[in-house]
């Protein structure tokens, strides 16, 4: 099962639905799906694992989106978003299952590599967070890691998809 990650205006199609954090010393997941929605199915919702920081360095853990031991963020949550929130309401970081029709409708680089390749689901990630001493920014056009920018691409791997001090490796 391959999912998409679109990260800014780039595309990370991978064989499965974790991002990684990596170094010399290993690796360790940052981001983790679980389960997605499916419109035939009811009661389905995108749930996933996190593990980040703020970017103040304030440790976020979501165990299928419920909050570990930090009152200061809350969890938005809805059958295909989630969403983890300061107490102030500004956004760490925002993890959507785009549907069918949206994902189509992304540049056609995306889109040809999404048809080549068939995802299970098509995964956007947005906000401004830190994956170990990583700073990751992912707004609608670009991606950074640290001081590394990323813009329309669209890269397919059979590893899992790997955030590095070098940038992503997949």
């Amino acid at each position: 099962m391959k999912y998409a990650f679109i990260i800014g205006s780039n595309a990370f199609i991978v064989p499965n639905g974790i991002i990684s954090y990596a170094d010399k010393d290993g690796s360790k997941e940052i981001l983790r799906i679980n389960s997605i929605y499916h419109t035939n199915k009811p009661g389905s919702i995108l749930s996933v694992d996190l593990n980040i920081n703020d970017t103040t360095g304030t440790a976020i853990k979501l165990t299928a989106n419920i909050i570990e031991g930090n009152a200061n963020f809350k969890v938005k949550e809805e059958r295909d978003s989630v969403k983890v929130l300061r107490a102030d309401g500004s956004q760490v970081i925002h993890i959507q299952q785009l549907d069918d029709n949206t994902a189509m409708d992304l540049e056609h680089n995306i889109t040809a590599e999404l048809e080549l390749n068939s995802p299970i689901a098509v995964i956007r990630i947005f906000g401004d967070f830190k994956a170990e001493d990583l700073n990751i920014s992912a707004e609608n056009e670009k991606l950074f890691i640290n001081d590394n920018g990323y813009a329309t691409s669209a890269m397919t791997g059979k590893n899992q998809l790997e955030f590095t001090a070098a940038g992503v490796v997949i």
